[in-house]
């Protein structure tokens, strides 16, 4: 077989170019033909270029990197599952790996599909190829479904290197861990991902050896199965390999140290250790009953023994980590990813799709800190009789009471790198906009601005943890563990009587906790994802998400079917809908300010006032917030909607300043009023994902065109002002099509799960609704007025899966609110009783006790009808 030159392959390909139909696909897609096999490849290339940042969803990457495809020729009419790819991957730097997804026609996330990872190994032209799969945004583990690769050809030189494989199997995803799905070529496209990074494979000569994060770009790019099938595929296909493949080794599954669990039983358990669960662990402790709080993270704050800090050194020998200091909050996600010597640092959940904070503080440790007075409108149009704003009056005083917030958080009362905030509140003057101190007047959201207010209190993070959790730990009747995750609550028909716990790292604990016999409690406070995962492993959710967990490792040990609660756990899910927009200004670089180099090594002016005197830019919010917007427009159907903007001086959506770093994000949410709703689901490896996004309401979509026009209005007044992305763009520098109106501009980011890391707030809520209208009466509600699960006696949910709708701002604050109601709620509640033999202890339309007096056992009847036997 003739061989070419593998580089001057690379610098003289000649494509046939294609436009990609797809917004979100930035790839150049074309036709190549290998010369050393023949195969005709419908290709997707991202250019040579340099990556900046952490090189999201880039057009380039450092050496540049092409994958192909040939289908089969009847792959439109006949689903195939088989294909011959090529990936030409890059060594920038004289190694790496690279990598593709294989999605679905409309997602290609990295939850839950099939990847295939390659490098060379340094032996000549032997590549490395490893199938693997992650269920949550995480490091990848090895794949145990069906997919097979086989080797073609393969070469290496010191810059690039080609393979060309057939894989069979791979657009059926069949890891026995997770719930199978295959791709559908008969459906005419569909989506793939790609990644590269030239940081080595821990140990390039074995196929299942660990890998870094992918740190010279990713995206995702549409295959049109019309112009990948070929009339040579079978001639292909029977190709066989000139190197011989490399196999790999895995590496031994981590074991954590644990403690058993005591003996001790406590009246109240609380699960989660966020913004829901602090409060009310706090307040039901003051009480006097026993109360343990159960975080499946580590310590965050290094006021809870929290160790995380970058490796340079710089907080060092202070009662700092990256969690307390505010300027360092929009790395915290990143886990240190760029400091390779950070081990453990990751804060977020790695058992959902989606970005969720398991760590203790959960949300209020990884967040912004934004702090906001409720506005009472978010209680009467969201929320039942018993929550609306004058019962919720005396909660949201003792709230922010505790947690004051300030909107000048530097302790010399300065605000810094304000620029960006002149630039936009100038135009929002002009336009009549009035500017408010927002938590002094929570009711004014319309058509007004204001400085960001925090939870920062003396120059670093607070919240919960620097109050109500203080209060807590102080009484001898409170316990809190970390490491340690609920896996499903142990219960009798709907009274439980302990929880099932394992270690999430060392010092966690492992059986089971057991409630105080009869009154004991069970309160859920593990956010919209982790809520309702757990009810969905203790029998309580919908059939179809019940069986999943029967067919997953929990079947075993999982409550009898008799026994399932069916609630519409799941359901309901909300967040603001994000639309992002980008616009220039000269006066914008004067705010600019590097924090991602502030992660590991600040300004050392900056360093030292922060350390010694908690003033300066790092006191702030990263990534310069503010200013905060705020309107209300009226949809089509007559609903008022309220928006809120965020503005940050940041790049976004691949836009590159025209000028020295002279470019803000400006971030439209839509809140209350919005109509659509989601769904979250579990996967059969007890994963949660959104199966349906929850936005894609014409009305509500309307209304967000109007906000987007009203907001380019008001800043196109502004001399110099222009949009790069977003309406009315003008410059040569736009990414987005010059002189569109809002609708029209809306119409061009994607609203589908591929785009969701651009469309989400994650300010995920909604999932066990409260409400009257109890779901085992084909209602909407998961849990009562009293947070109270329904058909259960002693199991509540505590936490923003309990809103039934969103909030005009971040629902931090909404949070603690609710979880301060709900404590008054829950202790005001009598006592549970036993029933005795013969008394009825469950069905549809009962809301008693459910605990049989022993040696009684509530017995299933019929829906409608349990008793003691």
């Amino acid at each position: 077989m003739k061989t070419v030159n593998l580089l001057c392959g690379l610098l003289g390909l000649v494509f046939y170019f294609i436009r990609a139909a797809l917004a979100q696909d930035i790839a150049t897609h074309g036709y190549y033909t290998e010369p050393n096999t023949g195969i005709v490849f419908y290709t997707s290339s991202e250019a040579n270029g340099n990556i900046t940042g952490d090189g999201e969803f880039s057009s380039v990457s450092w050496g540049g990197y092409t994958w192909g495809i040939a289908l089969p020729e009847n792959a439109l009419t006949v689903n195939s599952y088989d294909y011959i790819g090529l990936i030409i991957g890059s060594l920038p730097n004289g190694t790496g790996w690279s990598g593709v997804l294989h999605g679905q026609a409309t997602s290609a996330g990295m939850p839950n599909h099939l990847m295939l990872v390659a490098w060379p190994t340094g032996n000549g032209n032997q590549i490395a190829t490893s199938f693997r799969f992650a269920n949550a945004y995480l490091a990848p583990q090895i794949y145990g479904g069906s997919a097979t690769l086989t080797q073609i050809y393969s070469e290496v030189n010191a810059t690039n290197w080609v393979l060309v494989y057939k894989c069979t199997n791979c657009f059926i995803f069949d890891d026995p861990s997770q719930t199978s799905f295959n791709t559908s070529t008969s459906g005419g496209s569909f989506e793939q991902g790609w990644a590269q990074s030239y940081a080595p494979p821990l140990d390039p000569t074995n196929a299942d050896s660990d890998i870094t994060q992918h740190n010279n770009g990713m995206g995702e790019f549409q295959v049109e199965v019309a112009s990948a099938t070929q009339a040579s595929y079978s001639i292909w296909a029977s190709k066989t390999a000139t190197v011989t493949s490399v196999t790999g080794t895995t590496s031994p599954t981590s074991t954590y140290s644990s403690r058993p669990v005591p003996t001790t039983t406590f009246d109240y358990v609380v699960v989660g250790a966020g913004a829901g669960g602090i409060p009310i662990a706090d307040k039901l402790s003051e009480s006097g009953k026993s109360v343990l709080l159960v975080e499946k993270g580590v310590a965050s704050s290094a006021r809870w023994g929290g160790t995380i800090r970058p490796s340079t050194g710089w907080l060092d020998g202070t009662n700092l980590t990256w969690f307390d200091v505010p300027g360092e909050c929009n790395r915290i996600w990143n886990g240190g990813a760029d400091d390779t010597s950070c081990v453990g640092c990751a804060a977020a959940c790695t058992d959902t799709d989606q970005m969720a904070g398991c760590i203790l503080g959960g949300g209020t440790a990884v967040n912004a800190g934004l702090w906001w007075n409720p506005n009472p409108e978010d209680w009467d149009y969201n929320f039942p009789k018993g929550w609306q704003s004058s019962d919720m009056a005396a909660a949201a005083g003792r709230v922010f009471s505790r947690i004051p917030g300030t909107d000048h958080p530097s302790l010399d009362g300065q605000l810094y790198l304000q620029s960006g905030y002149g630039v936009v509140s100038q135009g929002l003057a002009n336009a009549g906009w009035e500017n408010v101190v927002a938590n002094t007047v929570p009711t004014q959201k319309n058509r007004t601005y204001a400085h960001t207010p925090y939870m920062y209190s003396h120059g670093e993070r607070g919240g919960p943890m620097a109050t109500y959790l203080e209060t807590a730990t102080a009484r001898s009747n409170f316990h809190m563990w970390l490491n340690t995750s609920v896996e499903r609550i142990v219960r009798t028909a709907g009274h439980a009587t302990g929880l099932k716990v394992i270690p999430t790292n060392n010092g966690g604990y492992n059986g089971t906790i057991q409630l105080t016999p009869v009154t004991g409690r069970v309160i859920i406070s593990a956010g919209a994802f982790g809520t309702a995962k757990l009810l969905f492993r203790s029998g309580i959710g919908p059939t179809d998400q019940l069986q999943v967990v029967q067919s997953s490792a929990d079947g075993p040990t999982m409550i009898n079917q008799t026994e399932w609660l069916t609630l519409p756990v799941g359901y309901n899910l909300d967040d603001h809908l994000n639309t992002d927009t980008v616009i220039a200004h000269p006066n914008i670089s004067a705010s600019y300010y590097n924090w991602a180099g502030s992660w590991t090594a600040p300004v050392p002016a900056d360093e030292t006032n922060y350390l010694t005197k908690r003033i300066g830019p790092l006191a702030q919010a990263a990534p310069d917030i503010g200013p905060m917007m705020w309107e209300e427009i009226e949809g089509p159907d007559g609903i008022v909607r309220q928006m809120q903007w965020t503005s940050r001086v940041e790049s976004s959506n691949n836009v590159t300043a025209p000028n020295n770093n002279d470019v803000m994000t400006l971030s439209l949410y839509l809140g209350r009023g919005s109509v659509s709703r989601g769904r979250t689901t579990i996967g059969k490896g007890l994963n949660m994902v959104v199966s349906t996004i929850p936005w894609g309401n014409e009305n509500d979509l309307a209304a967000v065109a109007i906000a987007l026009d009203h907001m380019a209005d008001a800043l196109t007044t502004v001399p110099g002002l222009t949009y790069l992305y977003g309406p009315k763009a003008s410059t040569n520098y736009s990414q987005s099509a010059p002189n569109l109106t809002g609708a029209e501009f809306l119409a061009t980011v994607p609203l589908t799960y591929a785009n969701i890391g651009a469309r989400r707030s994650n300010h995920w809520l909604g999932t066990a609704k409260m409400g009257t209208d109890s779901g085992l009466l084909n209602g909407t509600a998961v849990v009562d007025t009293n947070a109270r699960v329904f058909g259960t006696d002693n199991i509540f949910v505590v936490d923003a899966s309990i809103f039934p709708g969103m909030p005009s701002t971040n629902p931090s604050a909404l949070v603690v609110t609710a979880a301060e109601r709900a404590s008054e709620v829950i202790l005001a509640l009598p006592q549970n009783t036993a029933v005795e033999h013969y008394g009825q202890c469950g069905g549809s339309y009962y809301a008693g006790s459910t605990y049989c007096a022993p040696p009684y056992v509530c017995t299933y009847d019929d829906p409608e009808f349990s008793q003691c036997l």
